[in-house]
Order: structure tokens, then sequence, then C-alpha cells
């Protein structure tokens, strides 16, 4: 049996969808980063910055963003000509 010549393998993602999954990543580790810190050096005292908007609804709502676009980055079809 001969190959077709013509037939080439190609990849299964594109140069798009690896940058949207890049782009998603970024976002994922920013939000990770934003909900970082806001801890008291004494154990004893009660430091409310741990429960500001940044880290309760901002960086929670960056994660799950960057987990919708790296799922969109997977569905998405780059061989669009």
């Amino acid at each position: 049996m001969k190959k077709n010549p013509s037939t080439q393998k190609q990849f299964l993602f594109q140069a798009s969808n690896y940058r949207m999954l890049l782009i998603a990543i970024a976002v994922i580790a920013l939000g990770f980063i934003l909900m970082v810190g806001g801890g008291s050096d004494d154990p004893s005292v009660f430091n409310p910055e741990m429960f500001n908007f940044r880290r309760i609804r901002l960086a929670p709502t960056l994660v799950l963003i960057g987990f919708g676009l790296a799922a969109y980055s997977i569905l998405i079809n780059g061989n669009k000509k």
C-alpha cells in the first residue's frame, strides 16, 4: 500500500488556540495573585483587609473567567479558512 503524498499531518490546535490558552493562564494567575495577602502578622489581631472586594469578588471572578477562556480555547476551531 502506498501512502498518499498529499496527506499532511496537522496539529490538533492552531496558533489561535494556543494564544487564547496563554491568555487564559495569565488571567487565572492574575486572579490567584490578587487573592494573596490580607493576613495579619499577629494571630490575636483581626485584619478586616482580608475580606475586601478584591479578594472576595474580583479575584475569584477572574479565576472563573480564566477557566472559561481555557475551555473556550480548547473548543474553538482554528482551521477556519
